[in-house]
């Protein structure tokens, strides 16, 4: 059976509970959630809670490999390129490599089609 890990107390007010402070709008989160398919209709207070943590530590992950790659280049200057490399380096990002070209440089808005998410 599994254990209650670091991060058990989200839902029960802990680290990011539902009376805390959140980091990322919960509201914001929720729309994204209802506008990713058409099957998704009603979603509990919980969710975008554990959504909001869960985007903290991914941003939290993906900028501290970044970050290794700045420093790897002497710079004291986080830049897309940095976040880039970091994307194809890393196996966990591989769902993120189609946003990133070989050159480091995102794809156009266009071709992200975030349309459904603003």
């Amino acid at each position: 059976m599994r254990q209650a890990g670091t991060y058990s107390g989200i839902l029960s007010g802990g680290i990011s509970g539902k009376t805390g402070p959140h980091l990322l709008p919960l509201a914001r989160i929720k729309k994204i959630m209802k506008k990713s398919g058409e099957d998704v209709k009603m979603i509990s207070g919980e969710s975008p809670i554990v959504f909001s943590k869960a985007c903290e530590l991914f941003i939290k992950e993906l900028t501290q490999r970044s970050w290794m790659v700045t420093m790897q280049g002497k710079r004291r200057t986080l830049n897309k390129e940095d976040v880039a490399s970091a994307v194809m380096a890393t196996d966990l990002f591989d769902f993120l490599v189609n946003l990133v070209s070989e050159s480091g440089e995102a794809t156009t808005p266009l071709e992200m089609d975030t349309s459904n998410y603003s």
